[in-house]
C-alpha cells in the first residue's frame, strides 16, 4: 500500500451565501486555487469548514463539490464526525455515494466519555459498515476526550484505518506515534501548526494548516524542507508560518479571522455561520496590515533563496 494522504492538506473553509448555503462558485475557485498552487490535498467539512454549523444537506453538498472540483487531482479527506456511532456510519455511507474521499472521524462528542475503549469500538463498528478509508482525528477541545497514543495504536489495527490527524497538542504522544509507526504505511499528520516544523523534521507525513490557501508557498516549502531533514530552512519557513498564525487571535473567533484572511483572495465572502461572532472593521484593518507584513517576509525569503 502506498501512502495517499500526505503533504500540506488544509482544512478548507466553506464559503457560504447570505442564506448560509454553500457558495458553490466561490468554493470551486478556492479549491482549484489550492491545487494550482501546489497544495497536496483538501480536507473538507472539518472544524475550520464549519461542518457542524452547516445543515446536513449543505455539509454533504460541500463534500460533493470538493470531490467533484478536485477531480482526482489531489486526494480528499472529508469530516463525517458526529455524536454517535450510528450517525457517523450514516454520514460515512453518504460519503461513499458522493465519491472518493477518506472519512475523517473523531470520538463522539456531547457525551460523558467513560473509557478510551469506547472510541476503539466506535471505529470497529464503523469499519464493518464501510469500504472507505478511515482517518482518526484527535481534537480534544471539540470532543471532550483526548485519545492517548496507546489508543491510536489499537485503532490503527482496525481494517480500513489508514492514518491519524493529531490536534491534541500533546507532542510527547505524537512522538510515540512517530516511533511506533515508523517504516509502516500508516499516515501521521500534525494538526497543531505550532508543532508542524518539529513534526516534519522528525518524520511526520504532513500537516493541516488552515491558512495554507492564502500562503501556500511557505507551508509547502516547510513540508519539503522538513521531509529532507533541512533544519535551517525548515525553521526559516516556520518563522514565517508563526507570523501567519498570529492572524488567528486577531478576532474573537478563529473561524472569522481565517475566513476573512482567505476572502482576500477574492474568491468568496468573509461570512461566518451564526452565531459565530463576525469580524469587526478594526480587526479587518489589523489583519490587512499583518497580511502585508507576511507577504514582505515571503518576498525576502524568496530573495535569499534566489
Amino acid at each position: 500500500m502506498t501512502k495517499k494522504y500526505i503533504g500540506v492538506i488544509p482544512p478548507i473553509i466553506t464559503p457560504v451565501d447570505e442564506h448560509e448555503n454553500v457558495d458553490e462558485k466561490g468554493f470551486r475557485k478556492l479549491i482549484s486555487h489550492c491545487i494550482e498552487n501546489g497544495i497536496h490535498g483538501i480536507f473538507v467539512a472539518g472544524s475550520n469548514g464549519e461542518c457542524l454549523a452547516l445543515t446536513q444537506k449543505e455539509r454533504d453538498r460541500a463534500i460533493k463539490i470538493a470531490i467533484d472540483e478536485t477531480a482526482g487531482r489531489v486526494p480528499v479527506m472529508a469530516g463525517v464526525m458526529d455524536s454517535s456511532t450510528r450517525r457517523v456510519i450514516e454520514n460515512t455511507k453518504r460519503l461513499e455515494q458522493l465519491g472518493d474521499a477518506a472519512a475523517v472521524i473523531t470520538p463522539v462528542f456531547y457525551a460523558r466519555h467513560a473509557t478510551q475503549d469506547e472510541t476503539v469500538r466506535h471505529f470497529e463498528d464503523i469499519s464493518r459498515q464501510t469500504a472507505a478509508d478511515l482517518l482518526i482525528y484527535n481534537i480534544p477541545p471539540f470532543t471532550g476526550q483526548t485519545l492517548k497514543a496507546e489508543t491510536i495504536f489499537k485503532i490503527a489495527k482496525i481494517d480500513k484505518v489508514v492514518g491519524y490527524k493529531d490536534t491534541s497538542g500533546s507532542f510527547p504522544d505524537f512522538l510515540k506515534c512517530l516511533s511506533y509507526f515508523k517504516g509502516t504505511d500508516f499516515v501521521l499528520h500534525q494538526g497543531a501548526t505550532n508543532l508542524a516544523a518539529a513534526s516534519m523534521l522528525l518524520g511526520a507525513d504532513g500537516y493541516i494548516p488552515s491558512m495554507a490557501p492564502l500562503f501556500p508557498e511557505p507551508h509547502i516549502r516547510m513540508y519539503e524542507y522538513g521531509r529532507k531533514g533541512d533544519i535551517a530552512n525548515t525553521m526559516a519557513c516556520n518563522d514565517i508560518i508563526s507570523e501567519i498564525s498570529a492572524i488567528w487571535p486577531m478576532t474573537k473567533s478563529q473561524t472569522a479571522s481565517t475566513k476573512y484572511a482567505i476572502s482576500r483572495l477574492g474568491f468568496c465572502d468573509k461570512r461566518v455561520i451564526r452565531p459565530t461572532e463576525p469580524i469587526q472593521s478594526d480587526e479587518e484593518k489589523r489583519i490587512d496590515a499583518k497580511i502585508e507584513e507576511i507577504w514582505k517576509l515571503i518576498k525576502e525569503f524568496r530573495e535569499v533563496k534566489a
